[in-house]
């Protein structure tokens, strides 16, 4: 049967023949389109100032064989990124057959290791190319500066858990490799009774199995007194400066990306990444570094309850921030379900509390606390015969503390009382960063070890993010337009 194509005489469109030499070959320009993203990380990279940044061979030598330009080697980075392509081998392979790579490299192909040679080498270098985007970004006014929402996220080191101790879990182990070398030392002694009947085979095993935990039970014991010797919590062997999370966090070794979002676009302003394993402490020093590139005399900033610190707090409000940080519950009378403290409202005129019985707490002792005068109230005549004292304490009176400077909290509750739905703007603030990085750019782990160089690797992160949202934000002409501004 003759099919309806032949029949009526139609064909397919057909390409070039590929043996077929062309009198005038297509120039690689023209496989680019003028608002393809790839020109604006072309003239983005030109226009930055690589020996400022802190990029090393700048200016070529003058003897000995040529090198890659540093700027062509940051350019495939940033592509890579922004294409989800962070791997030097496989970046090596799209210089071979992307023609976007193609273009912007003006058809040079490093290899693998010196494409990872250079990620390694400028590792300090990345952080101010980001910086740089971001200044970008402020002169095209995508930057509410108003409100900052600070989150952090764990993301997984090149660690197994199986190679991360603690002084808590080297001590258990030393523990059970005693126990066991106790049981086959017993066993041991009784195989020596029957070694003749067995040909010695049973012995031999055992010893070699004697062997072995006596080896490892060393190692453990020499990592427990390097942590002694250090100070440190505990130790990763694979990526020595990555540490075991939080469990909640699902990240068994890894390390803190912290990052400070403005809320008008969901552009990451500053980021950073620690081996800490809490927020705790974390919120000033990322909200102060954003604040000043933002340029904005004072500016507001929501976190998570995980960042609730006094000091932090504090040094915030010094700097010109006015945090929004949610109380956390907790405590010895929370846990034990009686009344909390916020329960109990302070009257900063008379200098005391009232309980919810409807008595005053008056100041009875101090002493110091982080270096903070603390300042503990009571009443202990109201507390004899109050009828709900059970429902306030177990013992004989309730007590109150207060530390010198906890009116910044004050005014934080009372600004959070204003805008209670500023707790929900920061969920969907800072959550969009870390759901498109983990997800869409698939990002939940680093290629790299040690913290210098996991910045380096998040600072290209965080920049590819940034360049992919304001690439669907700003038209193409108006971006490229101030580049050359």
């Amino acid at each position: 049967m003759v099919s309806d194509t032949v029949e009526f005489g139609m064909t397919y469109i057909t390409g070039h023949d590929r043996a077929q030499l062309l009198l005038l070959p297509e120039a690689v320009d023209d496989y680019v389109g003028s608002d393809n993203p790839v020109r604006f990380i072309d003239a983005f990279v030109d226009g930055l100032d690589l020996a400022a940044a802190g990029f090393g061979r700048v200016v070529p030598k003058v003897t000995g064989r040529p090198g890659y330009a540093p700027g062509d080697l940051l350019k495939l980075y940033i592509y890579g990124y922004l294409n989800r392509v962070r791997s030097s081998r496989r970046l090596e392979a799209e210089t071979h057959r992307n023609i976007e790579v193609i273009w912007l490299l003006r058809h040079l192909k490093p290899d693998f290791k010196t494409i990872a040679d250079f990620r390694r080498d400028n590792r300090n270098a990345f952080r101010h190319v980001f910086r740089q985007f971001v200044l970008l970004c402020r002169q095209l006014d995508l930057f509410g500066r108003e409100l900052l929402a600070v989150d952090g996220t764990r993301i997984k080191a090149v660690n197994n858990k199986d190679r991360n101790f603690t002084r808590a879990s080297l001590t258990r182990f030393i523990k059970a490799a005693d126990a066991k070398l106790d049981d086959y030392l017993q066993r041991l002694d009784k195989s020596d009774a029957t070694e003749s009947a067995t040909g010695g085979s049973r012995v031999k095993n055992l010893a070699e199995k004697i062997t072995a935990i006596r080896e490892r039970r060393e190692r453990y014991k020499e990592m427990l007194v390097e942590l002694d010797q250090t100070g440190e919590s505990q130790i990763s062997l694979t990526d020595p400066d990555s540490r075991a999370m939080a469990a909640h966090t699902h990240v068994a070794v890894g390390y803190n990306v912290q990052i400070a979002v403005d809320a008008k676009h969901k552009l990451i302003v500053e980021q950073q990444v620690t081996n800490q394993v809490v927020d705790m402490g974390l919120l000033a020093q990322t909200a102060e570094p954003a604040k000043e590139v933002l340029g904005a005399e004072r500016i507001a900033v929501v976190a998570d309850r995980g960042y609730f610190k006094i000091e932090d707090i504090e040094a915030c409000e010094k700097a010109g921030i006015d945090p929004y940080v949610p109380r956390p519950q907790r405590g010895p009378a929370v846990r034990a379900g009686l009344f909390r403290k916020d329960e109990f409202p302070y009257d900063p005129t008379s200098d005391s509390f009232l309980c919810p019985a409807g008595q005053r707490l008056h100041p009875y002792s101090s002493s110091l606390m982080r270096g903070l005068k603390k300042i503990n109230y009571r009443n202990s005549p109201a507390c004899r015969g109050c009828a709900i004292r059970s429902q306030c304490t177990g013992n004989q009176f309730r007590s109150v503390s207060r530390l010198e400077n906890e009116a910044v909290l004050d005014r934080m509750q009372a600004r959070i009382a204003q805008r209670p739905d500023i707790l929900d703007q920061r969920r969907e603030t800072v959550e969009h960063p870390f759901g498109t990085i983990k997800q869409w750019m698939n990002q939940g782990a680093f290629l790299m070890r040690g913290l210098e160089k996991v910045r380096a690797e998040f600072s290209l992160t965080a920049l590819a993010y940034n360049l992919r949202r304001v690439l669907n934000i700003v038209e193409f002409p108006d971006l490229s337009a101030a580049l050359k501004a």
